[in-house]
């Protein structure tokens, strides 16, 4: 029993001494973290103003900012694992253990897809900051571009879209160089007088201080006859800012060019 004890104990100190040796080489690899993620951070902003200002992408420029960010923390932990002593038990596991490197390449498989996809959509821009996109029944205004994901905003919450779901799916950008695309249907009764609502209808569109007319197909056309109604499709471009993307101006132009028909004898259906 005593010989027991005796072992238990021996055990004990030896447990001991390991942790007082490792605790320096511990603490060496936090404080080596700590550092590469604030240089990573210092170099990050940097990198984001300087290539802002030399870019006309600021999405491409974030993204790459963003990048070098990660490259440094990777950098910072691969150095981290050399101060604590692992890098060769981190070798012998990558080369002896094929069956953990695959299920850790599974389990990690989105992350790197969506990484991948993101890399792509930074250099294949199609879409830019501010514009409105559509993808996988989401609609909203591109915020960012991440590594991971690109964040919108829709009815003032924040939306993240996996950036591999952007690569596979079909992506609408309503945008045109800074511009949206408006559009809307009103019904007039049939027998009406087409060509003086067309008139009155552009005469609304060119008096709105908000609506673009640079060259671009603002327009008012009768679309279609359905029954007893004459559809009119009116079409207009406006500069893409949070104003006029809410939704509230397309209401105003609606609104507009519903009390002018009305001023004017049209029946609205």
């Amino acid at each position: 029993m005593k010989e027991f004890l005796h072992d238990i104990a021996q055990h004990i100190e030896g447990y001991y001494q390991n942790i007082v040796d490792i605790t320096p080489k511990l603490l060496l690899a936090i404080l080596v973290v700590l550092i590469s993620w604030f240089i990573a951070s210092r170099v990050r902003g940097f990198a984001d103003r300087r290539l802002k200002l030399r870019m006309h992408d600021p999405l491409l420029a974030t993204f790459i900012a963003n990048l070098i960010k990660a490259v440094l923390i990777v950098i910072g932990f691969l150095f981290m694992f050399r101060v604590i002593g692992l890098t060769g038990v981190a070798q012998s596991v990558l080369a002896g253990a094929g069956i953990s490197a695959f299920i850790i390449g599974f389990a990690l498989k989105d992350i790197g897809e969506n990484f991948l996809a993101g890399i792509l959509l930074a250099f294949k821009r199609p879409f830019s900051v501010g514009d409105i996109i559509e993808s996988n029944g989401v609609k909203g205004k591109v915020v960012a571009l991440n590594l991971r994901d690109t964040q919108i905003k829709s009815d003032s919450k924040n939306i993240y879209i996996p950036n591999a779901l952007l690569i596979k799916n079909t992506l609408i950008n309503f945008n045109s160089e800074g511009f949206l695309l408006q559009d809307f249907t009103i019904g007039l009764e049939y027998g009406s007088d087409y060509n003086k609502a067309i008139e009155l209808i552009t005469q609304v569109m060119k008096a709105d201080e908000e609506i673009v007319d640079k060259g671009y197909s603002n327009s008012a056309v009768v679309s279609g006859i359905t029954g007893a109604v004459v559809q009119v499709n009116v079409r207009y471009w406006v500069k893409t800012d949070l104003k006029v993307t809410d939704g509230k101006h397309r209401s105003e132009i609606v609104i507009k060019v519903a009390e002018v028909l009305k001023t004017n004898g049209f029946v609205i259906k």
